[in-house]
């Protein structure tokens, strides 16, 4: 019931299918071009489209378009306090936490959508452009789901955020400034062995950088936790932030 009256607000909204069609053709754009990228003066060609390596680098390649996700996510929540539409639920018999289950339906779509979009494009570029190694495609296929559980940390982040503060333009930036510059500066004051249980540390560990094993032999061990120990608290840090956003609706005036 309350997924049905999300849909029926988000389908026929423009915007939504925008920013869903942006971050597919992105993940593709990039991915597409990714081919003429040279390492010692060698282009990587098909091999770069070759499983079992795909699947964690296109999850890591898709972890940077989270944030248009996020984004649309603070759309849809700061809208409903806009048209006052979150208000009029509540005077129609809605509660506060059916107001926060009906967001957190709508992360939980986009966040799936965003791993079909992962599994659609790696399926056609693999299949596309190295086929003969289509047999090994199970072997990393976690990486997928790994990047699920990223899709909805990051947006749980957007959530609360948009509960929070309630206008769009503020929290687009808050979004972005503590993803990209204030928890990375709280990281950098802070000692490895903490530093790696911060909630965007935690979400980024799903899905590492491709080849961090040999770059670890020029710049040190990484302090971060393995996709595998990243999981669990990761589940628990989205668990907590949509609690808060139930907690901030619950205590306040809309």
């Amino acid at each position: 019931m309350l997924l049905r009256a999300e849909l029926r607000k988000i389908l026929p909204y423009r915007t939504v299918w925008v920013i869903l069609l942006l971050f597919v053709g992105l993940l593709a754009g990039f991915v597409s071009v990714g081919s003429n990228v040279q390492i010692n003066g060698q282009q990587l060609g098909n091999t770069l489209y070759a499983f079992p390596e795909l699947w964690p680098r296109l999850a890591y390649v898709a972890s940077y378009f989270n944030l248009l996700l996020g984004i649309l996510l603070i759309i849809l929540i700061t809208d409903e306090f806009q048209f006052r539409t979150f208000r009029q639920q509540v005077i129609d018999g809605s509660s506060a936490a059916g107001l926060v289950q009906g967001k957190l339906a709508v992360s939980a779509l986009l966040a799936v959508f965003g791993t079909l979009a992962v599994l659609a494009v790696g399926l056609f570029f693999g299949l596309t452009r190295s086929p003969e190694t289509f047999g090994r495609s199970s072997e990393t296929i976690g990486a997928v789901p790994l990047y699920g559980i990223q899709a909805l940390g990051y947006l749980a982040l957007a959530a609360l955020l948009g509960f929070l503060l309630r206008k769009a333009g503020p929290a687009f930036l808050a979004f972005l400034l503590y993803a990209w510059l204030v928890e990375p500066l709280l990281r950098f004051a802070t000692p490895d062995h903490i530093d790696r249980y911060f909630p965007v540390k935690i979400f980024d560990s799903l899905t590492p950088t491709p080849g961090q094993e040999l770059l670890s032999t020029v710049t040190g061990p990484s302090t971060a936790l393995l996709p595998p120990q990243a999981a669990p608290i990761a589940l628990a840090y989205i668990a907590g932030l949509w609690l808060l956003s139930y907690l901030l609706i619950r205590s306040r005036d809309l």
